[in-house]
C-alpha cells in the first residue's frame, strides 16, 4: 500500500477501535470499497499497536492506581479489599473468554475476515447491540461498583468481536450498560478491558512484522500507520468519553445499520 494509504488505513483503525463501529469491519470494507490491495499482516499489526499506545498513554494513571493497588493488595494478602485492586483481577477475568475463544477458533475467525459481505452483516449486529444497550439503559454504577458477575458478562460479550463486524467497544459498553453501569463508566471499563485483548493480538502478531519481507523498506511506511492510529485513537477515547456524558449510543447504531446495509445491498445489485 501507499504511504498515503497505509496513513488513511492508520487514522482508520484508530478511530474505529475505540469508537463503537468495529474496526476490524472497517478495515475490510473500505479497501473493498475503494479497491485498495487488502493490508498486509504487518499493517494490521503495527496499527494495532498503535491503538494499544493510544490507550496506554490515556490512562496510564488508572493504569498505574491499578498495578499498584493490585502489587499491594498480594502482599497484604487482601486482594479484594480496595477498588482499584479489585479492577486489576477483574480485567483479567474479563479478558479470559475472548482468549479462550481466540485460541480454540483462530481459523474459524480468520476465514470470516475474508469476507465483506459477512463483515458488513455483522455491523448490523453491531447496531443492534448498541440500540439494545440503550435501551436498557437503567443504572448509574461507577467502575468502583463493577461486580466479578458484571465483568464476566462484559468479558463474553467481548467474544463477538471476534467476528469481522462486529464492534469490540459497541458490543462491550451494551453489557455493560445491560448491567447497569452508566455510559462512561461502561466506555471506560470497555477501554481498559480492552488493553489484554489489544496486547495479546499484538504479541501473536509481531511475528509476522519480524517475517515480513523487505521490512526495512516497509518501515517508513509502517511507522507512518502506526502513529496515525495511535494520534487518531487517542482523540476519539477523549471523544467518545466526552460525548457519553450527555449522548446516547444511537448515533453510532444509525452509521452501522446504514454502512452494512448499503454495502450488502450495492453487492447485490
Amino acid at each position: 500500500m501507499s504511504l498515503w494509504e497505509t496513513i488513511l488505513l492508520g487514522i482508520l483503525q484508530g478511530a474505529t477501535e475505540f469508537l463503537p463501529v468495529s474496526s476490524s469491519g472497517h478495515l475490510i470494507l473500505v479497501p473493498a470499497i475503494l479497491n485498495w490491495p487488502a493490508p498486509g499482516l504487518s499493517l494490521v499489526a503495527i496499527v494495532h499497536q498503535g491503538t494499544l499506545l493510544a490507550v496506554l498513554v490515556y490512562f496510564w494513571r488508572d493504569l498505574w492506581g491499578v498495578v499498584t493497588a493490585v502489587l499491594r493488595g498480594i502482599k497484604q494478602r487482601r486482594p479484594l479489599a480496595e477498588a482499584e485492586s479489585r479492577l486489576g483481577w477483574f480485567i483479567l477475568l474479563g479478558s479470559i473468554p475472548a482468549g479462550v475463544a481466540g485460541l480454540l477458533l483462530e481459523s474459524f475467525f480468520e476465514e470470516a475476515f475474508g469476507a465483506p459481505r459477512i463483515a458488513a452483516g455483522f455491523l448490523l449486529v453491531t447496531a443492534v447491540l448498541l440500540i439494545v444497550g440503550e435501551k436498557i439503559l437503567s443504572g448509574k454504577k461507577t467502575i468502583a461498583h463493577i461486580t466479578w458477575l458484571d465483568a464476566l458478562i462484559v468479558g463474553l460479550f467481548q467474544t463477538f468481536a471476534l467476528f469481522p463486524g462486529v464492534s469490540r467497544s459497541g458490543s462491550t459498553i451494551a453489557a455493560g450498560l445491560g448491567r447497569g453501569l452508566n455510559r462512561e463508566t461502561a466506555a471506560r471499563f470497555s477501554f481498559l478491558l480492552g488493553i489484554p485483548a489489544i496486547l495479546g493480538a499484538g504479541l501473536l502478531s509481531a511475528l509476522d512484522i519480524i517475517r515480513a519481507d523487505n521490512l526495512a523498506a516497509q518501515l517508513p511506511t509502517l511507522t507512518a500507520g502506526f502513529v496515525a492510529a495511535a494520534v487518531s485513537g487517542y482523540l476519539c477515547i477523549h471523544f467518545l468519553l466526552t460525548w457519553l456524558k450527555n449522548h446516547s449510543l444511537y448515533p453510532f447504531a444509525i452509521y452501522c445499520a446504514a454502512f452494512g446495509a448499503i454495502y450488502l445491498i450495492a453487492t447485490l445489485i
